[in-house]
């Protein structure tokens, strides 16, 4: 598709920094990513294609708060119906083919709710609530031309015999009325809104229901067939296309239907009675009067509605199939281009989307009010499309914008960063493209921000001329060609190479003496795999900040270990390894214990070091991913820490007799580090708890006294046990005769 298609070899010349040698990327290529810029004038597809967008221009300006319908004359005027709270009545305005506009009539009621023309270019009007159907005169007054006797009339559609079909709630009738103005019931939908209408090359009805969400295809005889059950409570909007196939508009959740009400009693129907002449004839009931329903979410001002839009196609073949959704627009019209693709009308953005296939869309235009209510398709590729918050008309097409523009989102490369190459894929198409560049040290455009400074482009690119700092910002704009067309682009890449960073190291532990942790596993030949991101985000494309390995660990007991961990980080993301050094407390000069340790975590042999305080530095460097001489290193000292690998003393260890009871005395001390335990056992048994003197075990010296109080007689050997709080013992023995 794309024949433009710019290399993507990128480099940065001119750059004197020490650091790290990895050129990074901003890219920019799915529709996410360019939503997050400001678009002006530019279109939008669902895969990230950016065009110049439809011109757009305001022909009518009213104090209406909404309009509601559209429709045009052969002629070329278009009318506007609208009203609403606040509204100066419920009127219709022209606007003639020179752009000149007026009130073309005013009626009773709070709105005009849908327009109809006839052969003859007389303008049908219907207004809600108290739904009236009146033809407008060529002075501009309204006759009363039908009365459903209905609450609301939501849409009007004339057949190619002028028979006018009229589309109510709150029964979901279908009123049929001739040119005459004589009208009947032509169809009940059954349902509480017959909420949408439009004709088909056959002359069949497809109507569009709530709160059922059905679409309804009923032939000119009356005969009416479910096409769909969509998901949606309540279909807005139906359109038929060219090769016959129906699409429908469904917004809102279905709510779950009430219990049946109990049937009424069944009154016996009386019997036949002759009339005169023969003929037979039957009294009928009074037909049951219909609860009242509650309009459709969208009969009120527009407002938030759970459950977002969908658009459904229906194949002629009866299959459907949905084809577009939107988790918050809310579609009000549909209609078609000159080129027979749908488009939808929607709030409270004031969107029109255009359906390009059943996997893409493209956010045709956006304009100013909140909701775009009405859409009518004009002669020579117009397109009307009528507002709501505030009651304006627009003109869409049938060119192209002479321009349009995108400023991107605020790239933040995280660090102080030097920009290099500019590349984009797309395709000129005889227009123009051109990029322009700022870039700053606060996070969002504002004074301290660099200007706006072109981009010369190439086969290659161009290199963007703003200088160095943390944030980036692009804007794109797009010109047409002579001809009208529209140059088209489709990603956007931003190369460039942050300043290195020291690595910092965030936190040292030393973990508890005389454990060791596993050896690492090793791995001779380099990794093969890669982790993509979530199907649809991409590559990474800025640097992540290297693990500060802080999960759990298992270790494993051995006398005489003792161990280090560590949380460290790099803020371009490079590679680290670390030192390990130490010192006593009192010593001036560090002495290695490990160099160029990969892991995070190390332990060594304790027992080479005398018993006593220490500390222990990590130093990280960030060699791996830099030139020999231009590394970066980060160190952190840990709190001070014991090393304990003496025994504790035994003193003074005695023991006497008297009849049959013992007393065995002693006491203990250690030189570092508190005495943890103390046990005893008699001749060779099990190893048994003695508590000090103190009972408390919370010092470096401690005595006991063991009372032993039904000794046999004979000669007896007691041994004793201190452990101090690094698991270093003493044992001495005393016998008894």
């Amino acid at each position: 598709m794309f024949k433009n298609i710019l290399k993507l070899s990128v480099f940065l010349a001119g750059v004197s920094w020490l650091g790290a040698v990895h050129t990074l990327t901003w890219r920019q290529s799915a529709a996410e990513d360019f939503e997050k810029g400001t678009i002006d004038k530019l279109s939008l597809r669902s895969d990230g294609l950016l065009r110049l967008a439809p011109a757009v221009r305001q022909i009518l300006d009213s104090p209406l708060p909404y309009f509601w319908c559209l429709v045009e004359d052969s002629k070329g005027n278009v009318y506007a119906g609208g009203g609403g709270p606040g509204a100066p009545a419920a009127r219709i305005y022209r606007v003639a083919p020179d752009g000149n506009s007026q009130v073309a009539a005013e009626l009773e009621g709070l709105e005009v709710r849908a327009l109809a023309v006839d052969r003859q270019d007389r303008l049908y009007a219907a207004t809600s609530p108290d739904g009236k159907v009146y033809r407008i005169t060529a002075d501009g007054k309204p006759e009363l031309f039908y009365d459903p006797q209905a609450k609301y009339i939501w849409a009007m559609a004339f057949d190619t015999k002028g028979n006018l079909y009229v589309a109510t709630g709150d029964q979901g009738l279908i009123h049929r009325v001739t040119a005459d103005g004589r009208g009947a019931v032509f169809f009940r939908t059954e349902e509480a809104h017959a909420r949408s209408l439009a004709l088909d090359a056959a002359g069949n009805l497809i109507v569009g229901t709530e709160p059922g969400g059905l679409v309804f295809r009923i032939t000119p005889a009356g005969e009416g067939l479910v096409l769909y059950q969509t998901p949606k409570r309540e279909v807005t909007a139906v359109a038929v296309s060219r090769d016959g196939a129906v699409y429908a508009a469904g917004v809102g959740n279905r709510q779950p239907a009430p219990p049946p009400a109990p049937p009424p009693a069944q009154q016996p129907a009386p019997p036949p009675s002759l009339a005169a002449g023969g003929q037979v004839t039957v009294q009928l009931q009074p037909a049951q009067p219909t609860a009242a329903a509650p309009p459709p979410a969208t009969a009120q001002p527009p407002v938030a509605i759970a459950g977002g839009s969908e658009i459904y196609r229906i194949e002629p073949d009866g299959y459907a199939h949905r084809v577009w959704s939107h988790a918050q627009d809310i579609v009000y019209s549909l209609a078609f281009d000159a080129q027979g693709l749908p488009l939808a009308a929607t709030g409270n953005k004031g969107v029109l989307y255009r359906i390009d296939s059943s996997v893409l869309y493209t956010t045709l235009v956006k304009v100013s009010p909140t909701q775009v209510t009405a859409l009518c398709a004009g002669r020579q590729g117009r397109l009307y499309a009528a507002t709501g918050n505030i009651g304006k008309v627009f003109q869409i097409g049938p060119g192209l914008e002479p321009q349009g523009s995108i400023e991107s989102e605020v790239f933040d490369a995280g660090l102080f960063s030097a920009w290099g190459r500019l590349m984009y894929r797309g395709e000129e198409h005889g227009g123009g493209v051109r990029f322009e560049t700022r870039s700053g040290n606060l996070d969002r455009p504002r004074g301290g921000w660099s200007p706006w400074a072109a981009v010369p482009l190439s086969a290659e690119g161009g290199r963007v001329p703003s200088p160095a700092a943390r944030f980036l910002q692009y804007r794109l704009t797009l010109s047409t060609s002579s001809a009208g067309t529209s140059p088209e682009v489709a990603a956007v890449w931003v190369a460039y190479l942050a300043r290195n960073a020291a690595p910092e190291v965030e936190t040292v532990e030393i973990t508890p003496a005389n454990y060791r942790f596993p050896p690492q596993s090793l791995t001779l030949t380099p990794s093969r795999t890669l982790t993509l991101q979530p199907l649809g985000r991409g590559r990474r494309t800025t640097p992540a900040p290297a693990a500060s390995d802080s999960g759990s660990v298992t270790m494993q007991y051995e006398k005489g270990q003792i161990g280090a961990r560590w949380a460290a980080n790099d803020p371009n993301g490079d590679e680290l390894v670390f030192k390990v050094e130490i010192r006593g407390v009192q010593e001036t000069e560090w002495k290695l214990v490990r160099d160029k340790v990969k892991e995070r975590r190390l332990s060594w042999d304790s027992t080479a070091y005398a018993d006593g305080w220490y500390l222990l530095r990590i130093t990280a460097s960030d060699a791996p991913d830099n030139p020999a001489g231009q590394e970066l290193t980060g160190s952190l000292v840990s709190a001070p820490f014991l090393i304990d690998n003496s025994a504790p003393e035994i003193r003074n260890l005695t023991a006497s007799r008297s009849g049959g009871k013992a007393t065995v005395r002693w006491s203990a001390r250690d030189a570092a580090s508190l005495i943890q335990r103390a046990e005893y056992s008699l001749d060779g048994g099990e190893w048994l708890l003695v508590l000090p003197t103190t009972r408390l075990s919370d010092s470096a010296e401690h005595d006991y006294v063991l009372e032993l109080p039904a000794l046999a007689a004979g000669e007896r050997t007691i041994a004793v046990r201190v452990t101090d709080d690094y698991d270093n013992q003493a044992v001495a023995k005393v016998v008894i005769r």
